[in-house]
């Protein structure tokens, strides 16, 4: 397992919970698992859960092409060592474009094939835009070029297969959908909501909307601040929370200001776990607004704490009126989805079940490492 994060190394997003809980999955079902990743804060090797995590110094100067080329240059090299000790790798599994020149590198050097996940695209990153810069062309070639030299591609949506079909020119046999997944009860706590609300200055019976994520053009926070006024319109009490930071966080507080709505709604930026994860229990609803979403971990999050989902078509886990609601990417729609479960209290709880119930049935690490064996196989049976 080759990827510039994990859980226990350097962590900076959403594929270092996915890297780490997938390698312990696998070999919870008897597979031995080498996670190759930079060292951070930690030592050059540790067995952590049944997974080896073999670390490499990695030099953070530079732009982040030139990082990468030295990490996926130190993991080269580690891997070459570890085969020594370990014996020879069977499949080499990579995530995202950040170990891609490595990835080319050990399939060249020792015949071995490869599978590469890619969990979003440049172009999604740049807000569905194609970029004339240097950097974002380099980083979507990479992807390209995993795409071409993989022996498979996994994603996790159909909308990402569509996606990286229209952008790569993918053979739809080629890529596989295997969603995220979450462990069960990691978000789910026993939290007085009303306590929760009034340590910040909400009335303990007023309605929430939770959002969480990045404050940028891709997860769409703006939308959902346009969408206020329509809302407050009917639900003069309901509340909305903003949980995390960006480039958008003083343009959406700027707006709210502009349309009157400020005094519904808090920026808590960036917050500890903890708090998090009381609020994903005090809330009464969760909103994803994005423009794009490669998967929305977030959805999963909500689920497994009860809560119903509301979330724009680009989310395509969501299963419409079965549990979740989906709305076009239009503030209007938005508020036609919100306005709709505060009016309905028996839908909000019948929703959030129903998605309890699917997180348990579809998104389990284990099930997860069951379909990627089954890649994993298909790769071997015709060589690579």
């Amino acid at each position: 397992m080759l990827s510039w994060e994990s859980l226990y190394s350097t962590k900076v997003g959403g594929v270092a919970p996915h890297v780490s809980e997938i390698s312990e999955a696998l070999a919870r079902r008897g597979h031995e698992v080498h996670v190759f990743t930079r060292r951070g804060d930690f030592g050059s090797y540790d067995e952590i859960n049944g997974v080896h995590y073999q670390r490499v110094d990695s030099d953070p100067s530079g732009d982040i092409l030139a990082q990468m080329d030295r990490m996926s240059d130190a993991i080269f090299d580690r891997f070459w060592h570890v085969q020594k000790l370990f014996g020879k790798f069977d499949v080499v599994h990579g995530h995202d474009w950040h170990p891609v020149t490595a990835l080319n590198k050990i399939k060249s050097a020792y015949r071995i094939p490869y599978v590469i996940t890619l969990h979003s695209t440049e172009w999604g990153r740049c807000g569905n835009n194609f970029s004339t810069d240097y950097i974002p062309r380099e980083i979507a070639h990479r992807e390209w070029l995993a795409g071409y030299e993989s022996a498979m591609v996994i994603t996790t949506t159909q909308r990402m297969k569509d996606e990286l079909m229209m952008l790569y020119q993918i053979p739809p046999e080629k890529i596989e959908i295997i969603p995220n997944g979450l462990v069960i009860g990691s978000f789910r706590r026993a939290v007085d909501p009303g306590r929760v609300k009034e340590r910040h200055g909400i009335h303990p019976l007023a309605p929430v909307v939770l959002f969480c994520g990045r404050m940028n053009y891709q997860k769409g926070p703006c939308i959902l601040v346009e969408a206020m006024p329509s809302i407050l319109a009917r639900h003069w009490d309901a509340k909305f929370v903003f949980i995390g930071d960006g480039e958008m966080r003083s343009e959406c507080e700027r707006r709210a200001r502009e349309l009157g709505v400020e005094g519904s709604c808090i920026f808590l930026g960036y917050i500890p776990s903890n708090v998090k994860e009381e609020w994903m229990n005090a809330c009464d609803m969760v909103c994803l607004p994005s423009r794009n979403e490669p998967f929305g971990i977030v959805v999963l999050e909500g689920w497994d704490a009860g809560k119903p989902v509301i979330a724009t078509e680009a989310v395509s886990i969501i299963k419409n009126f079965e549990d979740g609601l989906l709305a076009y990417i239009q503030p209007e729609s938005i508020a036609w989805c919100i306005n709709r479960l505060l009016d309905d209290p028996e839908e909000m709880e019948r929703l959030g079940r129903a998605g309890r119930e699917r997180l348990e049935r579809e998104f389990t690490w284990d099930e997860i490492a069951r379909e990627t064996e089954v890649v994993y196989k298909r790769v071997l049976d015709k060589g690579g």
